[in-house]
């Protein structure tokens, strides 16, 4: 198992040779990962390609998909490793939000569109909240208990 994401918040399955991998028919989201430095820094791996599927045996995984040929300028393809993450209970939507929380986070090469997490002041303007520092109750009256008096 692998933790990936924000505060590394999601358990990955894996990470397993992509080569040897044969994709489950169930929906997550995958990682593609390599080792920049397998000889002095194993246990790092970088992520180059984050995506999600409604299948994973669809996807074309794991040499017929789309960005396969931008994984293996990175690596070969025996260096070259995945790891799943099967939301429980995930929607498409769920795991498309979750796929875009770590594009911002890893910023992977062979990822098209790219996401930031920053928030910029324009998306949300210039706004004020009221105060809300006042009492939380209100003082009660010498000699007086609640209720009818």
């Amino acid at each position: 198992m692998i933790r990936l994401g924000s505060l590394a918040g999601y358990p990955f399955e894996g990470p397993r040779v992509l080569g040897s991998f044969m994709p489950p028919a169930e929906a997550a989201v995958f990682v593609v990962l390599y080792r920049p430095e397998p000889d002095t820094n194993p246990e790092r791996w970088a992520v180059i390609y984050v995506g999600h599927s409604d299948d994973l045996s669809t996807a074309g995984l794991p040499w017929r998909h789309p960005r396969s040929p931008c994984w293996t300028t990175r690596a070969s393809k025996w260096q070259l490793a995945i790891a799943t993450y099967a939301v429980p209970g995930g929607s498409t939507r769920h795991r498309e939000q979750i796929a875009k929380e770590l594009c911002a986070v890893y910023r992977p090469q062979c990822n098209e569109q790219q996401f930031d997490q920053a928030w910029r002041d324009e998306w949300i303007q210039d706004y004020s909240a009221p105060a809300t520092t006042g009492p939380l109750t209100t003082e009660r009256q010498p000699g007086r208990r609640g209720g009818a008096g």
